[in-house]
């Protein structure tokens, strides 16, 4: 088990070129105050949920270059919404941007907390290819859509549609334009956009419709709130919240609540 004082050294030497980033990771993984919190998550699934941080890592040459606190934070947001972070699996992310992690929602992980409500019969969201949109009214939300009319793989839009379990329907749909637009204005980096557009424009869709529309459990607004946090960030990079691990450099100064809520985010 590490000391305090062991990764102390161990982290410093990393800077200095002598231990791995892998080694920076399971360092801070096995000290007493990172492993506690995990435990208190995730109890007896948290030396898996560790494990996979270590893979994680492991598998990416970006993150490598990040400072380690900052995965294990990142990471730690994510066992907090008992979200996998397998990069595969799409529900959340450990992103890196320069030297450091930051937590990134999927929007497979949207749809997962909106189902853990109970309140949702069903929730998706699409790529809309061309010739397959016949009509859309964004007044009355009427969608039409013939995928039998499909043209090309194009993607010309994305279409969220929603049902509660009490009836309440809600349709959607933003032209690839609408996306767009709403990236160059919204997003403060393009890290995710880059690896993958379709992957981020549905999430903008499902987010956009669940925060004006949806029913959001307290889970769910937590959820939310961390994810706008990641782009805000990227303006105000001093403005760091990392958990309290027992290190520092050497040279650097629902049960959860049951009943869901109806929100409106903005």
């Amino acid at each position: 088990m590490a000391t305090n004082e062991s990764l102390k050294n161990q982290l410093a030497q990393r800077k200095n070129g002598g231990v791995s980033p892998i080694s920076g990771i399971k360092a801070l993984l096995n000290s007493d105050s990172v492993k506690k919190r995990f435990e208190e998550i995730l109890e007896k699934r948290a030396p898996q949920y560790m494990s996979s941080i270590i893979n994680l890592v492991n598998s990416d040459t970006n993150l490598q270059k990040c400072d380690p606190m900052s995965v294990i934070s990142a990471a730690m947001v994510a066992a907090t919404l008992d979200l996998p972070v397998d990069k595969n699996l799409g529900y959340a992310w450990v992103v890196p941007y320069g030297n450091k992690a930051q937590f990134q929602l999927g929007y497979k992980g949207y749809v997962q907390l909106a189902l853990r409500t109970g309140k949702y019969r069903s929730i998706n969201a699409i790529p809309i290819r061309e010739g397959e949109l016949v009509k859309w009214n964004p007044l009355t939300e009427e969608l039409e859509v013939d995928f039998e009319q499909r043209k090309s793989d194009a993607i010309i839009g994305y279409a969220g549609y929603f049902e509660l379990v009490n009836g309440f329907r809600k349709t959607v749909y933003w032209s690839k334009e609408e996306i767009e637009a709403h990236r160059k204005r919204f997003s403060k980096s393009d890290f995710g956009w880059k690896n993958d557009y379709d992957a981020m424009a549905l999430k903008t869709v499902i987010r956009n419709m669940l925060s004006k529309w949806g029913i959001l459990s307290i889970e769910m607004q937590e959820a939310y709130v961390k994810d706008i946090e990641q782009d805000e960030v990227q303006e105000k990079p001093n403005d760091e919240q990392y958990i309290d691990a027992e290190y520092v450099f050497e040279d650097e100064d629902e049960e959860k609540d049951t009943e869901p809520v109806q929100q409106t985010l903005v």
